[in-house]
């Protein structure tokens, strides 16, 4: 009996896996052309293409948590704060568990010089990551943190 419930779980988790598998392929097919523009603008570090991209996103489909995340990511990195805040709002209210989402918020807290409220996404994080708070956005979020104290206690030489 016990090794008939072992077999049915892994078969149960292996359709599980094949199903996630095929709708990550179907979302990757579907994409919004201005999302893939915008994610490639990041990774070239090229901020306002990416910004330009991803309002036209948003626009298109301001529900997507994603698109409004990487905006909100992009205008932090420009230093226009205000927009990403509005930005990384506007992604909660669409998934109030996503996780980057929570990770740059608590970035975005700490380019304010507001660690409190950076502690606080850490705290979300750890509710929303499985396992405990074990997630590398939330491991991000706190290395970044730790790194936040340390420049601000350290005595100058």
């Amino acid at each position: 009996m016990k090794s008939l419930l072992t077999v049915i779980t892994l078969i149960l988790a292996l359709a599980l896996t094949q199903i996630r598998a095929f709708a990550a392929l179907t979302n990757a097919k579907s994409e919004n052309a201005n999302v893939v523009a915008g994610r490639q603008a990041i990774e070239a570090k090229d901020f306002k293409s990416a910004v330009r991209n991803l309002n036209q996103a948003v626009h298109d489909n301001p529900n997507d948590a994603d698109a409004q995340t990487m905006l909100a990511y992009s205008y932090r990195k420009l230093g226009v704060f205000d927009k990403s805040m509005e930005h990384y709002r506007k992604a909660l209210k669409v998934d109030a568990n996503h996780r980057s989402t929570y990770e740059y918020l608590g970035e975005l807290y700490l380019d304010m010089n507001q660690p409190v409220n950076a502690e606080k996404q850490l705290q979300a994080l750890k509710k929303v990551c499985p396992f405990f708070g074990e997630c590398a956005e939330y491991k991000d979020l706190k290395d970044a943190i730790d790194l936040y104290k340390a420049k601000n206690t350290a005595s100058p030489a």
